[in-house]
């Protein structure tokens, strides 16, 4: 294993055993969608809050994999602050990424870049995606 493929590891083993926005608020103004992949068990619901064309709340709460759980910790705190454009792009180009599809290189993913290694593992794509598509289908239903 190279130094690449072990500072991503440490990423998604950080972030599973410590995830940051985890817990909802359930409160006024935030908007929560949840999903269950029943082929693994991964089972998610993520909760936004958009205030003014922009996302200030990214917060989650499940079960599931290193994979699933790892990705909605750095997914709450990859688009978190961000315009809503330029969330869903991030979010896009992620999507991109871990299926193997050009994407645009100057999008920055942050730590998300971490999961590159996941097409390596089709079934996998489902534990990685399923917290991102959750706050797509979340910021979506807000609009």
């Amino acid at each position: 294993m190279d130094k690449l493929e072990r500072l991503y590891r440490q990423v998604i083993m950080e972030h599973y055993k410590n995830p940051r926005n985890k817990g909802l608020k359930n409160k006024d103004g935030y908007h929560k969608v949840h999903i269950k992949n029943p082929s693994c068990g991964d089972d998610i619901t993520v909760e936004t809050k958009v205030e003014d064309g922009i996302v200030k709340e990214v917060n989650h709460e499940g079960s599931g994999c290193s994979i699933c759980c790892s990705s909605a910790s750095v997914m709450s705190e990859t688009l978190k602050n961000k315009p809503v454009e330029k969330a869903l792009q991030i979010k896009d180009e992620y999507l991109k990424m871990l299926m193997d599809k050009d994407r645009d290189e100057t999008v920055e993913l942050e730590d998300a870049i971490a999961y590159v290694g996941v097409k390596k593992f089709p079934a996998r794509i489902k534990c990685a995606s399923i917290a991102w598509k959750a706050f797509e289908r979340a910021i979506k239903e807000s609009e």
